[in-house]
């Protein structure tokens, strides 16, 4: 009894810095939750055109394709957990311009468009300086435990929460949820206020532009992340291109209400919400590259079925396969690229990567107002499945040969 005892305390557990990052996150995804939410209802009382809705989407994601690289080596260079603050501080004060426009009806398509691009920008630093932080506060054995537990709590806010709770308030008072989003980025920023400053070794840094190049110089040769970036541009393209007029097919196609809306999209949450719980789990069973590529799988699958969904129930079965899929896909990628790539480059590596994989978004949420306008509201997702289809069936050899060589 008393050797297990010994056993169990030598055991890494995540310590409180952890926690009080968790419970940023936490507080943050509900806020965020409603705002995303509110956002498409906002777009949608403004102009039922797809295309300009997809505008104020293709303006959120647009940050990453141009600031990725500069953003990367800045959280390389500077603390990471005041980044972080900072970044949830001008988000606060954004999110409250918003809110008071939409009191007084004075906000239009472009002056939100521009507000979402400021919003994109504070969530590169953000997310940049989060990923990159955690191996600092996590023992490198509980990095999948971790992220799980970090994709969790992201899920029960940003989706499970939030969203029904958005499109509620939104119901009452257009401005009501975004200024709950305000409310949440401020105590955000004071919980990460808190977390303790990890300074990298005393170096002279080289100029921005080297710094850069190293990160990457370092992604390039690494064959497998360097495949995972591609193939994540290929499927945030075409899951932007599905999503970004997702509320038209639920609002206008489906005919669902604001709160039916919610609803729809609390209950896709049910999926992620169990992906980030079992993860885990998955992947000690089964391995990390094989979970990946039945995730991957299964996400064209139900791609093309979200956009032939003959009503409300089955719709949100469907989103509730895909949250789990991409929640199981996000938590075995950023860990290895935790594991595979050093701390003091990790901000460089993790903005290179995002910019390849996220950079196509606004591309993504364009191209699809653009088809959703020309073949009708239920063509995007089956389009955009065949085109993940397309692109796993190239990427298989490389990570095949990953799984091997395991």
């Amino acid at each position: 009894m008393k050797q297990d005892m010994t056993q169990a305390d030598a055991e890494p557990r995540l310590s409180a810095a952890y926690w009080r990052l968790w419970w940023a996150t936490g507080i943050n995804s509900i806020g965020d939750g409603a705002f995303a939410a509110a956002v498409p209802l906002l777009a949608v009382t403004i102009t039922h055109d797809p295309r300009l809705v997809s505008v104020v989407s293709a303006a959120t994601y647009l940050p990453w394709l141009l600031l990725s690289l500069p953003v990367g080596a800045l959280v390389d260079r500077h603390d990471r957990a005041g980044l972080m603050w900072r970044s949830q501080a001008i988000q606060a004060v954004i999110v409250s311009g918003i809110a008071i426009l939409a009191a007084f009806g004075h906000i239009g398509i472009p002056v939100l468009a521009v507000m979402a691009f400021g919003l994109g920008v504070c969530e590169i630093v953000f997310a940049g300086a989060a990923h990159a932080i955690l191996p600092d506060i996590v023992a490198r054995p509980l990095l999948h435990k971790a992220n799980g537990h970090q994709q969790t709590i992201a899920t029960i806010g940003y989706q499970f929460l939030g969203p029904p709770l958005g499109s509620l308030l939104f119901a009452v008072a257009v401005a009501s949820p975004f200024g709950m989003d305000a409310a949440s980025f401020a105590l955000s920023a004071a919980l990460l206020a808190t977390l303790p400053r990890h300074r990298h070794r005393r170096i002279e840094h080289p100029p921005m532009r080297t710094a850069i190049a190293e990160g990457l110089r370092r992604l390039a040769r690494h064959r497998l992340l360097r495949t995972l970036a591609v193939l994540l541009g290929v499927n945030t393209f075409c899951g932007q291109l599905g999503n970004v007029t997702l509320v038209l097919l639920a609002t206008r196609t489906l005919h669902l209400d604001t709160r039916g809306y919610g609803l729809l999209l609390a209950g896709a949450a049910v999926g992620s919400l169990l992906g980030g719980l079992v993860s885990a789990r998955v992947v000690n069973r089964v391995g990390a590259l094989p979970a990946l590529l039945t995730a991957l799988a299964t996400n064209v699958v139900v791609f093309v079925g979200i956009g032939l969904s003959p009503n409300a129930i089955v719709l949100g079965a469907l989103l509730a396969v895909n949250g789990f899929v991409i929640t199981l896909w996000t938590i075995v990628t950023v860990s290895l690229r935790q594991q595979a790539v050093p701390s003091e480059m990790l901000g460089r590596v993790n903005s290179v990567y995002k910019m390849i994989g996220w950079g196509l978004i606004p591309l993504g949420g364009l191209a699809g107002g653009l088809v959703a306008h020309t073949f009708g509201l239920r063509a995007p997702y089956p389009v955009a499945g065949v085109l993940r289809g397309v692109a796993l069936l190239i990427a298989m050899p490389v990570l095949i040969r990953a799984m091997r060589d395991q």
